[in-house]
């Protein structure tokens, strides 16, 4: 979902974190932290009462009396917050997908192996082509291009056939009542208040994902108030039932998101046999013309590198696997939902959904992944070693990465910043 999903919850993940989503042909590929990736995170202006946590003795009834003040303050009418809330009661399960924090999580190659599968790919390009005079008309508005659309489309929802089937209401409220970030959670469950009143979906028709986020793009309440349009113009913004409101809203999200119209999200490219691999940091960007006089250069050899345009370069499985480019636009998916491995896949699925060929470079499938408590024994292993990973908390973001490729460098390896199991057995035996 755009930093929508719980897009870009309050965590700012580095561009670099891998949230290998969980992905097949059949199901929308998505972060296992749903909730912090969806398309952006912004907070509803409401009353500013304080209302203690679940911990502080409050009962669910006494809890939802008080949001009720709170939101018929903000212009909630009573009859509709009551109707929302008619026979609502925390959802465990709901709790327990909010605190899950898995062991072990999918490579990146085998998240894109489901997310840019042929099936995928061509039930985008059947899709692409019945929506078409849609699409032409939502890219002369917005600016984004329809394949790109239709591949958001396929993966935060398998094209409008998996929406979700949690209550939202009930979902928010158990994360607003008992969960973390009790505060963000709130607003959301003010914001689809805000939704339901606006007359777009009714109480009984409002179902989403665990975490809250709706429709076919999978839009978390704040973003939806905020991009959600009535492209078909039929009176309503239907994310769930109307494709091209769907699409609309994702390319309204994305031209926000600073889009930029007629330039690639990315490209594959070859690196020389010399290469410095510590400039594949995300903090380093030059221009296609600098890459080139390093050595870089397109796969698909009629990508320009002549553009002076600013670029990054992506080793998503360290100096052994395929690297990337990255434009602005690549940013710009980052925006809906704050995954590295996502934003590929998309940028992957779009590209397929054209006739692209697919990665060229081999992925090292032989890699063995760490678990949670290995990346945080490497975090510990390099913070002993005056490396400063940030915190040790299983999460390997731009500091952690940066810390690995200080330890290549001193040990004269590769510094891809990749953090790999060899690499934390040499930690262990440092």
């Amino acid at each position: 979902m755009p930093n929508l999903l719980l897009r870009s919850l309050s965590h700012t993940a580095s561009a670099c974190i891998f949230l290998l989503l969980s992905a097949c042909s059949e199901a929308p590929a998505q972060s296992l932290a749903t909730a912090a990736n969806t398309p952006g995170e912004s907070h509803t202006n409401l009353p500013a009462t304080i209302i203690p946590a679940a911990s502080e003795q409050l009962s669910f009834a006494d809890w939802r009396a008080l949001l009720r003040s709170d939101a018929i303050a903000a212009g909630i009418e009573p009859e509709l917050f009551d109707r929302a809330f008619a026979g609502v009661s925390p959802n465990p399960e709901v709790l327990a997908a909010d605190s899950s924090q898995p062991e072990f999580t999918r490579p990146v190659w085998e998240y894109l192996d489901g997310a840019v599968s042929p099936a995928r790919i061509a039930r985008g390009r059947s899709l692409l082509a019945q929506q078409r005079d849609n699409l032409t008309r939502i890219e002369r508005r917005y600016g984004v291009d329809g394949e790109i659309l239709v591949a958001i489309w396929g993966l935060e929802s398998n094209f409008g056939s998996n929406i979700g089937n949690h209550n939202v209401i009930r979902s928010l409220a158990t994360l607003a009542y008992q969960g973390r970030r009790q505060v963000f959670w709130r607003s959301q469950l003010l914001a689809v208040l805000q939704i339901l009143q606006h007359g777009d979906i009714t109480p009984e028709r409002l179902i989403g994902s665990w975490a809250g986020a709706m429709g076919q793009t999978q839009f978390m309440p704040t973003t939806y108030n905020q991009h959600a349009v009535d492209f078909d113009g039929d009176g309503r913004r239907d994310l769930w039932n109307s494709s091209t409101d769907a699409l609309a809203s994702a390319a309204h999200y994305l031209q926000a998101s600073g889009w930029q119209q007629g330039q690639p999200w990315g490209f594959e490219v070859l690196l020389p046999g010399d290469f410095d691999y510590s400039l594949a940091d995300p903090e380093n960007r030059r221009s296609l013309a600098e890459w080139t006089r390093l050595g870089v250069k397109p796969v698909n050899t009629s990508m320009s590198m002549a553009s002076a345009s600013p670029a990054t370069l992506l080793l998503p499985a360290g100096h052994r696997g395929p690297a990337f480019v990255l434009l602005s636009n690549f940013r710009s998916i980052l925006k809906y939902n704050n995954s590295t491995s996502y934003a590929l896949a998309i940028g992957l699925l779009a590209d397929g959904l054209r006739g692209g060929a697919g990665v060229h470079g081999s992925w090292p499938r032989s890699d063995r992944q760490l678990g949670r408590s290995e990346r945080i024994e490497l975090q510990t292993l390099l913070a002993q070693n005056g490396l400063e990973p940030g915190p040790a908390d299983g999460i390997i973001g731009a500091n952690t990465r940066k810390a690995v490729r200080a330890f290549q460098q001193r040990r004269g390896q590769p510094a891809d910043g990749y953090p790999s199991y060899e690499l934390l057995e040499q930690l262990r035996n440092y």
